[in-house]
């Protein structure tokens, strides 16, 4: 006996929408957004029990709790939705669509023994970018008043003193709060930077993949935070969809009638890009470690790689995002294979 369960998650309250294998409406219930109320409910649903949920914030909480008491939990993006919006129909939408096998995209939440790195590459990130966000108001306080300011010595402490010196006395107070708001933020980002590498060097496998050249150790960290384990995916170019790496190919009335009335293929073009959907962190850092090998790896095979392609004529852009490609499918076969960077070994993607 089947029961499918769609959850509608918020804050305080949970709607959940019962049916059968068959398709048949059996209740919906509201449930306090607790986990042991929420875990005793599944413990009175009679059968074999496959439950739904939209990506949110309680979505990896939720995941975690409730597998052991279900044959399959499975996380969803959140669909645009049209027409009639309530709770009681978005869960029992959501029931239906996993019965029916109507999901076209499900949200990986099995993080296994990396749930503390994956937090703090989550915390990591949200303080890098608050300090990014205060550097960019420190600047364009200066911008707007007429002081050109260059790269980072507004930042440090020895040098900002005759750069405050040159705003009017009405900006200098809001310029000294925000360089006093970034001065914090650097400690607490060097901080989560420090707790983010040491966390990460408890597992092997990010000491492997650091030796693969642009990665390092934070983009180490934040690979193996996200992806878990290689074996989700079976072969490279399911790898590089995922990291937003993957050609999009596109093509409408491909066939002509040629010589002696043959159909031929026209001579369209079909590629449109890179995909849009994909883990956006992703393809930051393999996009970044492709960056790294063409400014500050000279030597290395895989620069030799980029030149190449330029004296081919390839677009520079064009040559860094397969740079990027290489990058990711050199980093997957390290992962599954577990072993260090090879050189010599390296094919072209």
């Amino acid at each position: 006996m089947e029961r499918y369960i769609g959850l509608d998650v918020h804050a305080t309250s949970c709607t959940a929408a019962v049916i059968d294998g068959q398709g048949k409406r059996l209740r919906s219930y509201v449930i306090e957004t607790n986990g042991q109320a929420l875990v005793e409910f599944l413990k009175m649903q009679p059968g074999t029990l496959h439950v739904c949920l939209e990506e949110g914030t309680q979505s990896g909480w939720l995941s975690e709790i409730l597998s052991p008491y279900a044959a399959r939990v499975v996380v969803t993006h959140v669909a645009e939705s049209r027409g009639q919006k309530n709770d009681e129909h978005d869960a029992f939408g959501l029931a239906d669509q996993l019965r029916t096998g109507a999901i076209q995209t499900t949200v990986y939440k099995s993080v296994g023994a990396f749930a503390t790195l994956r937090q703090l590459v989550k915390a990591h990130a949200m303080i890098v970018r608050d300090t990014v966000r205060v550097q960019n108001r420190i600047k364009a306080i200066f911008r707007s008043r007429g002081v050109h300011v260059e790269g980072k010595s507004i930042y440090r402490p020895d040098g900002r003193d005759a750069t405050l010196q040159a705003l009017p006395e009405s900006s200098r107070a809001a310029a000294c709060l925000l360089l006093a708001q970034y001065d914090a933020l650097r400690v607490v980002r060097d901080r989560a930077q420090k707790e983010l590498v040491a966390e990460s060097h408890r597992h092997e496998v990010t000491k492997r993949l650091e030796s693969c050249p642009g990665v390092g150790e934070i983009r180490a960290a934040q690979l193996v935070a996200v992806v878990v384990t290689p074996d989700r995916f079976r072969t490279r170019a399911q790898f590089w969809s995922y990291c937003g790496l993957g050609i999009v190919m596109r093509s409408s009335s491909d066939w002509v009638q040629g010589t002696q009335g043959k159909w031929v293929r026209a001579p369209v073009q079909q590629t449109r890009g890179l995909n849009r959907k994909h883990n956006s962190l992703l393809k930051q850092v393999f996009k970044g470690a492709a960056k790294t090998v063409i400014h500050q790896h000279p030597n290395d095979p895989l620069h030799a790689d980029y030149e190449r392609m330029l004296a081919g004529g390839t677009k520079p852009n064009l040559a860094a995002v397969t740079l990027a490609r290489k990058i990711a499918a050199i980093t997957m076969a390290m992962w599954k294979k577990k072993e260090d960077y090879k050189p010599a070994t390296t094919k072209k993607p």
